[in-house]
This record gives structure tokens, sequence and C-alpha cells, in this order.
């Protein structure tokens, strides 16, 4: 296969890209000043594409690659890609589910914990010395909260798994009822997130979960409530979310998307009440690993005109 051209769309993992190069013509869209200028000199050798979280798919490059076979992200989600001009074209779409699920759901908990003991003000107020002048606050245990969860997939599960541990009463909203699960269901994300301290935001993003996060789901948590979002940056209003933060609306958020990544709000930045982290949920050497082996197996099982092991379309 070592002829099948491959274009990787952004800097990745070293273990991705040195297994690639093994086995493929690997293209790093990084080396070139635009898409532009790689197309003109290489569209024609591309079959397929290694996207991820950050830079997909779109429309336009993958109408400038007429070789295009399949596009394999080293993701879970696959917003990035244009689903609908691949079906179009026959492209082929695979993504990284279950092998970052772990991962993502402990970055969850971990959230909850740092906000709650308020690990990130104190361990500022220790390293800048102001801890002979500061006034420490009591903090909070997570044991006993109530926790919603919206979108109980594979990840929204793993996340309730652990919140139970902790003896958090636990409760979801998603498309559907999932009664073999055991926690309540709120048809209503406004319902949910009145009657949760914690709201956690781990669906898909989609047309319909755009801002599903909004002011008055917000207001309907509360000045005591906190957010933490492992999902995407666009389920939550963003300008909302920091407006209710700094007025005090909200009591916290754990962030580990942003809307306009990998731009984040100055207005957060200066906040107390928040811990952020860079899109990172993932990014654990275990994970990253076990994702590349799965990106390459379903390019290798395509190319070898064997079923895909996690298709897409």
């Amino acid at each position: 296969m070592e002829s099948i051209g491959v274009l990787m769309t952004c800097p990745m993992h070293s273990y991705i890209e040195e297994e690639l190069e093994k086995r493929f013509n690997l293209f790093k869209l990084s080396n070139y000043s635009s898409f532009s200028a790689f197309a003109e000199a290489h569209a024609n050798s591309v079959r397929a594409v290694v996207a991820n979280a950050k830079v997909g798919a779109d429309a336009n490059s993958i109408d400038s690659l007429p070789q295009l076979e399949i596009v394999s992200t080293y993701s879970v989600g696959f917003d990035k890609i244009d689903l609908i001009k691949c079906r179009e074209k026959g492209i082929r779409v695979t993504n990284t589910p279950d092998v970052l699920t772990d991962d993502v759901a402990d970055l969850a908990i971990a959230f909850a914990l740092a906000l709650l003991c308020r690990i990130s003000h104190d361990h500022r107020a220790l390293c800048n010395r102001l801890n002979k002048t500061t006034v420490f606050q009591f903090t909070t245990k997570l044991s006993g909260k109530a926790v919603g969860i919206v979108g109980l997939g594979r990840i929204g599960s793993a996340i309730a798994k652990r919140a139970v541990a902790f003896g958090c009463g636990v409760s979801y909203h998603s498309r559907s009822e999932k009664p073999e699960m055991g926690y309540k269901h709120y048809p209503h994300i406004l319902d949910l997130a009145a009657n949760s301290e914690i709201l956690v935001i781990a669906c898909a993003l989609t047309q319909e979960t755009h801002h599903i996060v909004n002011r008055q789901v917000i207001d309907a948590l509360g000045p005591k409530g906190m957010v933490i979002n492992i999902g995407r940056g666009h389920l939550i209003d963003e300008a909302e979310l920091v407006s209710a933060l700094v007025e005090g609306r909200l009591a916290g958020a754990g962030l580990d998307v942003f809307e306009n990544e990998p731009e984040v709000p100055e207005q957060l930045l200066g906040l107390d009440n928040v811990v952020l982290t860079p899109h990172v949920g993932s990014d654990t050497q275990e994970t990253c690993m076990a994702m590349a082996d799965l990106v390459i197996a379903n390019l290798e099982a395509h190319f070898l005109g064997k079923p895909l092991l996690t298709p897409v379309i």
C-alpha cells in the first residue's frame, strides 16, 4: 500500500504519523502554504484523508480531490466532515469510537472535582505566594450531587457510571429514553437543568444540538449550578455562558472545548470559577495510540476490500 496517497489534514500524535508513513504515501497538509497549493501539486494522488476534531474535510476539499475514496477521522466526532458531500460522491467515512470513552469520561469527573474543590484557584494562590494573605474558602464535595447528563451515548454512560460511584444522583436528556440504564430521563433539557447541580454536555454536535445549552438552560441550572462540556464547543452558546459566569448567574464551568478553537474567550481566562483545557479529553498516550491503530485498520480494510471496522457511512 506504499503507493496509496493519504493526506493528513493537520499535525497529529507522532505515533499515527509514523505508522501512516510506514504503510502509505503520506502527505502532510501542514507542509504546504494552503490547501490550494497542496491540491495544485497532488490532488490526483490522494485516495484517503486522515482528519481529526480540529481539521476535517469540507465540501470544497472533498471536491478538490477527485480520487478520494475514504475519510478516516482520528476522533469520535465527525462534525468537521461534510457527510452529505461524502454520501453524494460515494466516499466512505470512519471514526474512532469506544477507545477514547474512558479518557473523556475521566476528564468530566476531573472537571467536577477541580471546580467543587477549587483546585485551580487555590493552586494559583499558592504559586503566587498569596497563601499568607488569601482567605481560602470552604469547598464542597462531589458526593451526593445531582448530575445531569446531556447525551447518554458511550461517553455519557461512562460519565454516569463514574458519577454513581461518587454517590451522585444521575439523570439525563437524550433523543430517546433508555430505561435499561436505570437513570431518570427528562424529555426536555430545561427540566434536566432545573433538577441538576452539575450539567455535563456529552452529546454529538448536530444542527439540532447546536447551542442546546442557551441562556434559558443556564438560568434553569441557576447560580449554584455548574456546566461541564467535553463534547463540542458549539453545543453551548459561549457568549451566554461567559456572561452568566461573569455576572454570577452560574457557579462555574469546566470546558475542554470552545466555539472558535483554538481561541478562548479572554474573559474566561481571568475567572476563578472556571477550569479550562485545550481539547485534550482523549489525549493520553494509550488512547492516542489506540485511536491511531483504529484509523489505520480502517484504511487498510478499505484498500483490501474488507468491511470497515467503525463505519460512519
